[in-house]
């Protein structure tokens, strides 16, 4: 049964294997394209709240970091392998 998802595979110049959820944005690596595309669908769980538990401001004040310094909503990820312009 199809999700309906688009996913961009990108075979990085070291091999290793680059997987894009287009409509989240989540983006994940593996060393095969079946690890890739493993932990990017473990990494969209975790994004829109099927899996794990939501960060708290708690879990960031453990982490050090700012809770006020965290948007709220996803940003572009700054990942080597994403190029929004493709």
């Amino acid at each position: 049964m199809s999700t309906g998802r688009e996913i961009r595979l990108v075979e990085e110049d070291d091999g290793r294997w680059s997987a894009l959820d287009e409509e989240t944005g989540v983006a994940s690596q593996g060393d095969t394209r079946e690890e890739a595309l493993e932990m990017l669908d473990e990494a969209v769980a975790l994004h829109t709240g099927e899996d794990g538990d939501p960060v708290t401001d708690e879990d960031l004040r453990e982490l050090g970091i700012d809770p006020d310094s965290v948007p709220d909503e996803p940003a572009e990820p700054d990942a080597p392998w994403f190029d929004s312009a493709e």
